[in-house]
């Protein structure tokens, strides 16, 4: 196994959200969970651990207000003497009253000013957690042909971003996300990756779009949108999660492997090209999980999330690029197939065990997760909620 392959493995970074080890739901029932994190402090205390098994999630995005705290300093050394990092700052422009018809892009222009003063707030907090990305999604839509102005809610939209983007910190970036529908159904002011896309090229350099897996229409070719805007330098972050239908938010390779596999190999293949703009900008690339978990362990369920991007990224190392570059020249359309897909079909557990045996973390994370007796003593000492809920 060459050496450059370990040390890719060693090197990988994957950041786990604060939302992921509360308690959460559906839009039908939220199931509180024995031992799931009810504060800030305990969601660090959580990743500490899914790093302390994994060794590579170091760092915890946070929510804004859900993680809202008095002393930004404080929590950011209680994080970093439990070995992690303050990451993506998300802020929350969605839940209250006065964001039913939108944020930046509500007909009021109180309203829109509110919600901008809140993301700049964010961008405060930022400069104090030393947190690098400023992580954008935005509920903005309509319900009803009539309702408001396409037009002017795109202008709307393009303002707010603009106002946020001249507050960034100097190395600071702004990921937009998108979202094909929900809560708007008959509208979404960001339903796409080209309207995001045009937004962050309208804004400069600083504006990349977020990635969410489960953000698509079915049959969606997400590895090619990725190519796309690695090739363009605007990619600048994931989502990671899987869904069946809609944003299910469920554990990402569970449900499409292969897919999380591909996406994987485009980000190799960009970051090992001669092309500057696409390797430059694919080792810049966020690694993010945006999972609910509403049924299964919080701790469990992470730990597996990290291993399932551990084996797609292994096996997108380990496909024969050259020979694959040869066979798509050739036009050997089934001959470049089988090259990819035997990339897809190797076993990477042996390799990551030794991997992991070398970073001195254990071999099989989730039978340590397990055994360590971590989860009986949270579920004691944190007990159950009678609710739950993303703020928890």
């Amino acid at each position: 196994m060459p050496d450059s392959v370990r040390e890719a493995l060693k090197r990988q970074h994957i950041e786990t959200p604060s939302w992921g080890y509360g308690n959460s739901g559906t839009r039908f029932k939220t199931f509180p969970a024995p031992g799931a994190a009810r504060n800030i402090l305990e969601k660090i205390e959580d990743a500490a651990e899914v790093h302390r098994l994994t060794g590579i999630a170091p760092s915890i995005a946070l929510h804004i207000p859900w993680d809202k705290v008095e002393d930004w300093s404080k929590l950011k050394s209680f994080a970093e003497e439990r070995g992690i990092k303050i990451g993506a700052i998300n802020p929350n422009v969605f839940q209250d009253e006065e964001y039913k018809l939108g944020s930046i892009a509500h007909p009021d222009p109180k309203i829109r000013e509110r919600a901008i003063q809140h993301v700049l707030d964010c961008v405060g907090i930022m400069t104090v957690t030393g947190s690098r990305d400023l992580s954008l999604w935005f509920a903005d839509g309509t319900n009803y042909a009539g309702q408001d102005d396409f037009r002017e809610r795109k202008h709307r939209v393009r303002e707010g971003l603009e106002a946020i983007y001249q507050q960034l910190p100097e190395n600071a970036r702004m990921l937009v996300e998108y979202k094909l529908f929900e809560p708007g159904f008959y509208y979404t002011d960001l339903p796409d990756w080209g309207t995001a896309f045009a937004h962050c090229v309208a804004l400069g350099p600083k504006a990349q779009v977020l990635v969410d897996l489960g953000h698509h229409p079915q049959t969606t070719n997400i590895e090619n949108i990725v190519a796309f805007l690695l090739d363009e330098g605007k990619l600048g972050g994931f989502h990671f999660n899987a869904r069946r239908y809609a944003d299910d938010d469920l554990i990402v390779g569970t449900t499409n492997p292969l897919e999380l596999f591909c996406i994987y190999f485009e980000l190799v293949s960009a970051e090992n090209s001669p092309d500057f703009t696409a390797s430059a900008c694919a080792k810049n690339v966020a690694y993010m999980i945006d999972q609910s978990h509403n049924i299964e362990p919080k701790v469990e369920a992470m730990v597996q999330s990290v291993i399932n991007c551990q084996e797609a990224y292994a096996k997108a190392l380990l496909v024969d690029r050259e020979a694959l570059h040869a066979a798509q020249h050739k036009g050997d359309v089934l001959e470049a197939h089988r090259i990819l897909m035997d990339g897809f079909y190797t076993d990477v557990r042996p390799l990551l065990r030794e991997v992991r045996e070398e970073m001195k973390v254990p071999a099989n994370p989730v039978e340590a997760h397990r055994k360590s007796g971590y989860q009986e003593r949270i579920a004691k000492e944190r007990g159950k909620q009678k609710d739950g809920g993303f703020s928890a």
